[in-house]
């Protein structure tokens, strides 16, 4: 398989232009640290998440081609890309059958079944639906799509970083999760053509970009986050490792607890409901020592990548005590 080129990024914007939502900007104002902060609201996407662009530029770049077989598609995936794959092949009338963990979150069960895609259940983490995924795509004919490891899902991806770019001039840092590493290649690989810089944020317990890096090569990580429904990779692709070897990336580790934290902070301040894998981006910038300090005047976007998840955690009841104001 190919590389990653900035050429695809341009491609992928041309061919999914008017097919996915423009991203969303908000303003963080309330700040004690130097610098402009703006989050990307890339949960308010298609299907909740970042993963309706590279969906609709695979598909559509298949059908481009003529190589969209009658047997359909078929794609692993913890959830997101699941329903961003389940949602573009109904567009395009494509059959879609999705492998996911059991352990997968009931709400993106829901969600799959509701865009009409066949769901199985297999194991109790991505590498395993992943290789029933690729049995099945064998036997079947179905094309196998990738929740991250493929060109045109991670530029597709990468069209993101041009719209804030376009949004926000003289952006200087963008501030991503990763998992496998699909949304960070592409908005890397974005990032560095315009002289922006891209902060890598995981979870300390499912560190698969952290360990390549460290080791010149991708390696196997134990998957134990709180956030390892959409950012359990147990290896991040190729393609990402070598998009964060050519510079102007800087990698952080958050642990579980300033990741629940962060997604807390949303709710409470912004009632703002995101995955435990979006807040791993903004717990870069939370208090833990070594996360990310802009300087005085850089400009920075953390993108909140998905919320499809139950919010009922976030949800408490108040104390309906004497005077308590009725709502």
């Amino acid at each position: 398989m190919r590389g990653l080129t900035y050429g695809d990024i341009e491609a992928a914007g041309e061919r999914i232009a008017g097919h996915v939502r423009p991203v969303a900007l908000a303003a963080v104002e309330e700040r004690t640290e130097p610098g402009e902060l703006w989050l990307a609201l890339e949960f308010m996407q298609h299907t909740g998440s970042f993963k309706a662009r590279g969906a609709q530029n695979f598909l559509r770049a298949h059908g481009e081609a003529g190589t969209l077989p009658d047997a359909g598609v078929t794609i692993a995936s913890g959830g997101n890309a699941g329903l961003a794959c389940a949602w573009a092949a109904r567009q395009l009338g494509v059959r879609a059958t999705v492998f996911v963990p059991a352990t997968a979150p009931a709400v993106k069960v829901s969600k799959l079944r509701g865009y009409g895609a066949d769901v199985r259940l297999v194991g109790s983490e991505y590498a395993e639906a992943q290789a029933a995924c690729a049995e099945f795509a064998a036997v079947g004919g179905a094309l196998a799509a990738h929740a991250y490891d493929h060109p045109l899902i991670a530029a597709g991806a990468g069209t993101l970083l041009e719209e804030i770019r376009d949004r926000i001039p003289g952006l200087d840092t963008v501030v991503v999760a990763v998992g496998g590493g699909g949304l960070f290649a592409g908005v890397a690989t974005a990032a560095r053509e315009h002289g922006v810089r891209t902060v890598a944020v995981e979870p300390g317990n499912s560190r698969a970009l952290n360990a390549a890096l460290a080791a010149g090569r991708p390696v196997d990580v134990p998957v134990d986050s709180v956030a390892a429904d959409s950012l359990g990779a147990r290896r991040v692709s190729a393609t990402a490792l070598g998009v964060a070897q050519l510079g102007g990336v800087r990698s952080l580790l958050v642990p579980d607890e300033e990741i629940v934290g962060a997604r807390r902070a949303l709710w409470d301040d912004r009632r703002v409901a995101v995955e435990h894998g979006a807040a791993t981006a903004l717990a870069a910038l939370g208090g833990q020592a070594g996360g990310y300090r802009p300087e005085p005047g850089e400009k920075v976007c953390v993108v909140l990548c998905g919320a499809n998840t139950d919010p009922s955690d976030l949800v408490t009841t108040p104390d309906a005590g004497p005077g308590a104001e009725g709502r």
